[in-house]
């Protein structure tokens, strides 16, 4: 099945992107679950798009709850060879003011309940993808210079610091996160990135800042009707970005995404179980 080569999945507040026509939807169905909802098909500056609202129309999904691993093969069923990454975050450093953009390129892993959805592998197939740099370079810049061009404040770098949820931090987590020297902090990014690693998909985050989370005192608690306040004008910002690099995109020649599981199947092939050959099909076509 092929569809779109770019895929879009919109996180809190973005739910939808009326900037898209030609529009189908698609229900997908994964040996991992339903995805988070239909992908969205649509064309968006001239090039096909699979958009795919994470937490569900209607916001139905706990960070926890998100099926990550369906989300992500639905993705590789539809054809996509990169993901834009759109995350609701709070700032744990002050320069990053709400309604900046941040494009980081480290995660640091504070999850608990998600083993299972952070990696295809398992059941009788492992491998060890190279996770350093998580995050594609190539397509990070795409993606700052598309911001720049729309006239956003957008830092690019940083630390992605991925929490449990679905509560906010506490006081105390929130300042030993500043001194440990992470810069943003959210709940759904992580295990985006990884599995998208193992899909061979480069993936980018477009961390929409929303607030200072606890730390910072002169701004008080972290209230979600402030949060949400925020994110309207954060969304508007990140569709029309999101619309510059569709239309901007190179040939995927300088990163090693698509190559990620070249040497990270260290299972003898004879002992696979032909399910899991089944099922991950779609993932190791080019290595089994």
């Amino acid at each position: 099945m092929t569809a779109a080569k770019i895929g879009i999945i919109g996180g809190s507040g973005l739910y939808q992107m009326p900037e898209l026509t030609d529009i189908d939807e698609i229900e997908v169905e994964t040996p991992f679950g339903k995805p988070s909802d239909k992908f969205i098909l649509g064309t968006l500056e001239g090039e096909r798009v699979a958009f795919l609202p994470r937490h569900g129309r209607g916001h139905r999904f706990t960070p926890t709850e998100v099926p990550f691993r369906a989300n992500i093969y639905g993705m590789k069923l539809l054809g996509v060879e990169r993901i834009l990454s759109a995350s609701a975050v709070g700032s744990l450093q002050e320069e990053y003011a709400p309604l900046d953009m941040v494009i980081p390129d480290q995660f640091f892993d504070r999850t608990r309940a998600r083993a299972r959805e952070s990696t295809f592998f398992g059941e009788g197939i492992v491998a060890h993808v190279a996770f350093a740099h998580p995050l594609c370079k190539e397509l990070g810049d795409t993606l700052e210079r598309a911001c720049q061009a729309v006239d956003v404040k957008v830092h690019r770098g940083g630390t992605y610091l991925c929490m449990e949820g679905p509560a906010f931090s506490t006081f105390a987590e929130s300042n030993v996160y500043r001194s440990w020297g992470m810069d943003v902090i959210g709940m759904t990014n992580l295990q985006e990135a990884k599995l998208a690693r193992e899909a061979e998909i480069c993936l980018a985050t477009l961390a929409l800042a929303t607030d200072y989370d606890c730390w910072n005192t002169a701004h008080g608690d972290v209230e979600i009707e402030d949060v949400l306040r925020v994110l309207e004008a954060n969304v508007d910002l990140a569709r029309r970005t999101v619309g510059r690099v569709a239309a901007a995109l190179p040939a995927r020649t300088g990163c090693p995404c698509p190559t990620a599981l070249d040497h990270a199947i260290i299972t003898d092939r004879a002992a696979i179980p032909a399910t899991v050959r089944r099922e991950l099909a779609p993932l190791l076509r080019r290595h089994l």
